[in-house]
């Protein structure tokens, strides 16, 4: 059965259209390329470049995982898919390539992942207002020092948080290239929280076990209830902890898990699984009758904020500085090593998934775009 449901949504001439929503499972329908309103012809060749674009990142069983980033926490697998992917457009499968129904990691598309949690968590009540201090909420210890303890859960979500301490076995200065491999950083100075941008997953992981404590429960479980099972998604996916990823939360022993990959474990998701997460964010946080996360978070989660790149709340943006000059300015990503690759893109209608590709999206994005009539 196909769920579909009336939905103020935008058509292609500015009309109400009635939005489908694929079923669970792998029943989703496919549009041929013309009825999407594409060339078929130039959108074959899109996927036919997308299937030459291999990664050479990353290799097939992993092998280089701690040389690049340090010192593995958690297991890898032995090995992944070839490149992969799919286009949506109005929510139809119009183009697939590869395996994406194979299960992988997928590195720091997981952040996006954790910013959604975080709008369900302030969306449920658990969290007031964004701009709290993490330790009016948290009292383990994290958020105890002058410094640390006026970090905001915002400052989190921006990756602005300049957060002190360590964390599984992993300092957040990224010192030292046995821990971090070709990742380590040289020692500076640490700047106010919210005043400047450092990517640096073991603040994310910090962010991470912050919301496990509000939620009483491991993330995993709160993501399966909360955004999986409603999107429909498969059981094929697992989000990995650290072995020694561990806090006790209630007199209970619960696994903490990360916003990548960098040391292992992870989140790992197929690239259809993956479209379905991206076409959440598309349908602004709605998913047939359910509004899964608010459409105000997924407005806030794809604006810039003041500090650093074109990112929002773990979201990578297109507004100011382009990283895709093809694509429109109101686009968004969940971005991974790998590479791995949401790109949603509401002007359009459309979602591509890309996954295990050599590092430029814009050149599939604008392949496709190209195709559309």
């Amino acid at each position: 059965m196909v769920a579909c449901t009336r939905l103020a949504a935008p058509g292609t001439d500015g009309t109400s259209t009635t939005t489908y929503f694929p079923a669970a499972g792998k029943s989703w329908q496919r549009q041929v390329p013309a009825t999407a309103g594409f060339d078929e012809a130039r959108l074959a060749e899109a996927v036919a470049f997308a299937q030459t674009q291999e990664t050479t990142q990353m290799t097939p069983n992993f092998s280089t995982q701690e040389e690049i980033f340090g010192k593995l926490l958690g297991p890898m697998p032995t090995s992944r898919a070839a490149t992969n992917g799919l286009v949506l457009r109005h929510g139809y499968i119009v183009a697939e390539w590869g395996d994406t129904e194979r299960a992988d990691p997928t590195y720091s598309v997981a952040k996006s992942v954790l910013s959604t949690l975080l709008g369900i968590t302030l969306d449920r009540g658990l969290i007031k207002d964004i701009h709290d201090p993490v330790a009016q909420y948290v009292h383990d210890g994290g958020y105890d020092s002058p410094h640390n303890r006026l970090i905001t859960w915002e400052h989190h979500a921006r990756q602005t948080s300049e957060w002190e301490g360590e964390l599984w076995g992993k300092n957040a200065d990224f010192i030292g290239s046995e821990a971090f491999g070709k990742g380590e950083r040289k020692p500076r100075e640490l700047q106010a929280p919210g005043t400047y941008f450092e990517y640096n997953d073991v603040r994310i992981n910090r962010f991470a076990l912050s919301l496990l404590r509000l939620w009483q429960k491991p993330l995993p479980a709160v993501f399966k209830q909360e955004v999986m099972d409603p999107i429909g998604a498969s059981s094929s996916w697992q989000w990995v902890p650290y072995p020694n990823g561990v806090a006790t939360v209630n007199g209970q022993a619960l696994p903490s898990v990360s916003g990548g990959t960098r040391w292992g474990g992870g989140l790992r998701i197929s690239a259809r699984d993956e479209a379905r997460f991206g076409y959440l964010m598309l349908r602004q946080g709605r998913w047939g009758s359910r509004q899964v996360v608010s459409s105000d978070w997924v407005r806030q989660a794809t604006t810039r904020g003041s500090v650093g790149p074109d990112y929002g709340y773990l979201w990578w943006l297109n507004t100011e500085k382009k990283a895709w000059p093809d694509a429109p300015a109101t686009s968004y990503a969940a971005l991974g090593a790998g590479s791995n690759t949401i790109w949603v893109d509401p002007e359009h209608d459309l979602v591509i998934v890309w996954r295990w590709h050599n590092g430029s999206p814009n050149e599939l994005i604008k392949r496709v775009l190209a195709a559309l009539k």
